[in-house]
């Protein structure tokens, strides 16, 4: 009878198909991100790229959350798989943010900086990329996601770093002509910035679950 019974519960293994295709989504909007910030005429090809990323994100994100609902048995907490996915959707919204921030303020060319950030941004996804497949087995790939979480820390503090001295390159490229184009590049690298600590958020709930589950 109990066989049965445990035959009809919903498969929990299901979440991590989701986890792996909002991955690869976030992946293939950091890489579109890119594209954005090496400027020229495709520049608003590449943003709506990030903006249809972010819908295909979001819509696994509402399967993550429904399953949630709908699972009796899940592989870890509930809310730790709420906040993870969160986490990864937070990453790619902010992507798009950058997007609408390029588009409204009509950018066609980016400073060096911004370019090496995005090129930051793709590490952190595929980091995120690697990590996920390793929750399935937490116990005997401890190690990996722990060096994996603490590169992703590194990749964001070396974002922070980019960010403050790109803002200063800024100021010092515009103080004397246009402030709009220093309010216009301030506003991009802040949503950069932003990305990258939205994928810090990532690595801290892999992190919160690595530690409850082992």
């Amino acid at each position: 009878m109990l066989h049965w019974f445990r035959a009809l519960l919903p498969k929990e293994e299901r979440f991590f198909e989701l986890f792996a295709r909002h991955a690869q989504t976030v992946a293939q909007g950091a890489v579109a991100l890119q594209g954005v910030l090496r400027g020229g005429d495709e520049t608003p090809v590449f943003c709506q790229r990030v903006n249809q990323f972010e819908n295909e994100a979001d819509n696994i994100t509402r399967e993550v959350l429904t399953a949630v609902r709908r699972t009796f048995i899940t592989p870890f907490d509930r809310g730790d798989i709420k906040n993870l996915i969160t986490a990864m959707d937070d990453a790619i919204d902010q992507m798009q943010q950058t997007a609408k921030a390029v588009i409204l303020f009509e950018v066609r060319s980016f400073e060096p900086l911004m370019r090496e950030i995005g090129g930051l941004l793709v590490e952190c996804a595929t980091l995120v990329g690697r990590a996920l497949p390793l929750l399935q087995s937490i116990g005997h790939n401890v190690g990996m996601l722990t060096a994996i979480t603490e590169e992703l820390t590194k990749l964001e503090g070396r974002v922070d770093d980019l960010h403050d001295i790109g803002l200063k390159e800024l100021f010092l490229k515009h103080r004397n002509a246009n402030a709009m184009d220093f309010i216009v590049g301030a506003e991009i690298y802040k949503h950069l910035e932003k990305v990258a600590d939205r994928f810090d958020d990532v690595a801290n709930e892999i992190n919160s679950i690595v530690i409850e589950q082992v």
